[in-house]
């Protein structure tokens, strides 16, 4: 299943289950009563996330029901919010891919290294990246991000994709003159990079479209991704060339932390940012389109602060 959070254009609000080019209202007034009173008090899919039986009743029968009964809205008529709208944690995997740690002349980690944005960064499916007055380097970089669906801790390796509500598209806009001191490489600063400044500033992690369940979604280890600005290709790849793969970062971040329904885990990026290829950076009007295979496309046109 694909789910989403949606804005019509005439300002309503729902959960959709995405099909083609359609999505449908999981509470449509034609949806069968028992399937609606199933899902009473749904109103984004942070609440269909944590009410686990409300999911799995779609999973087993209920979606199929929604399908054939709701009626369908164009894709196109719509406007989608992120995924999940209030994540605890946002976490991403720096290095994670080996072409990504090829291009910047490091070494990839012998563990998985992460940094954190936080809710102000959160952005969903057309609404701006903002080039903010105090950086002239913001970046890209396409990422498969996974969102968490049931509380965990300690989670073995062979069990984490029994944790997961499901996978999207995230896009981690970074700031390279704020994330990287003066002087870098050469002239190294000794607390490293300044990660929050470079990574968290708002509107800089786009996420969506919407996310596919484990179940349509099977294998996230073999996935094409890419990202272009203005319709060039700037990165493509594929999830097979991740270091970490999606069930070890998984089992990583659980040893000593709680995951919570709606944790988002960003699985890192590969080569072809702006940084370290030398291309332009991003700037006033440009549009970014990060895609990958079997989830779709999350769009985001580029605005200035000033």
């Amino acid at each position: 299943m694909k789910l989403a959070n949606y804005l019509t254009r005439n300002g309503s609000r729902g959960v959709a289950l995405i099909k083609g080019k359609f999505a449908y209202d999981i509470r449509d007034p034609n949806v069968p009563e028992n399937i609606r009173a199933m899902l009473n008090g749904i109103t984004c899919t942070d609440d269909l996330i944590s009410e686990g039986n409300a999911l799995r009743a779609l999973r087993d029968g209920g979606a199929d029901k929604i399908y054939s009964t709701s009626n369908p809205q164009s894709i196109k008529d719509l406007r989608f919010h992120p995924p999940v709208l209030h994540p605890q944690k946002i976490l991403l995997a720096a290095v994670n891919y080996v072409s990504h740690s090829k291009e910047q002349d490091v070494k990839a980690p012998s563990e998985p290294y992460f940094f954190s944005k936080f809710q102000n960064a959160l952005i969903g499916d057309g609404d701006s990246i903002v080039v903010p007055s105090i950086s002239k380097k913001v970046d890209w970089e396409v990422e498969l991000a996974v969102v968490i669906g049931k509380r965990g801790k300690y989670i073995a390796r062979k069990e984490a994709r029994d944790y997961l509500a499901g996978y999207t598209i995230a896009n981690d806009i970074s700031f390279r003159d704020l994330q990287f001191p003066d002087g870098w490489p050469t002239k190294l600063n000794a607390l490293g990079q300044n990660w929050i400044k470079g990574k968290a500033l708002d509107n800089s992690f786009p996420l969506g479209p919407w996310f596919v369940t484990p179940d349509e979604l099977k294998d996230p280890s073999n996935l094409d991704l890419s990202l272009s600005v203005n319709g060039e290709i700037k990165q493509k790849s594929n999830t097979s060339e991740m270091v970490f793969r999606v069930e070890q970062l998984v089992e990583y971040l659980s040893s000593g932390i709680t995951l919570e329904p709606g944790d988002v885990i960003s699985t890192g990026t590969p080569l072809g940012v702006a940084a370290f290829t030398g291309a332009s950076y991003l700037k006033d009007g440009d549009l970014l389109e990060a895609s990958i295979q079997d989830i779709g496309v999350l769009r985001n046109p580029v605005k200035s602060e000033d």
